[in-house]
């Protein structure tokens, strides 16, 4: 079974070192501020603090290894369905 799941960056805690635009560049940018954000439609940076986008399933495994690998560990993933995170700092 396949849930939809998001991804978002506390930009609090990035530290800008950008392995999560190595890993899944397609999701995953650095901003001129040097630190990380997700992208959402048309690659837009989303900067609003706490801004998700669509974790494409194609790409599940590199945001995934992005929020194992993080070293400020700031990234998120979440099921949408109840907003309850899978991976990253806040997993059960």
């Amino acid at each position: 079974m396949n849930e939809a799941l998001e991804v978002w960056i506390d930009q609090g805690l990035c530290t800008g070192d950008g392995i999560c635009a190595q890993y899944a560049p397609e999701v995953f940018e650095l901003d001129i501020d040097g630190l990380a954000y997700v992208k959402g439609a048309d690659d837009e940076l989303l900067q609003e603090p706490g801004a998700a986008t669509p974790v494409p399933l194609p790409l599940l495994t590199d945001v995934i290894d992005s929020a194992k690998e993080c070293p400020g560990d700031c990234i998120h993933v979440r099921r949408v369905a109840d907003g309850v995170e899978v991976y990253g700092p806040d997993a059960g």
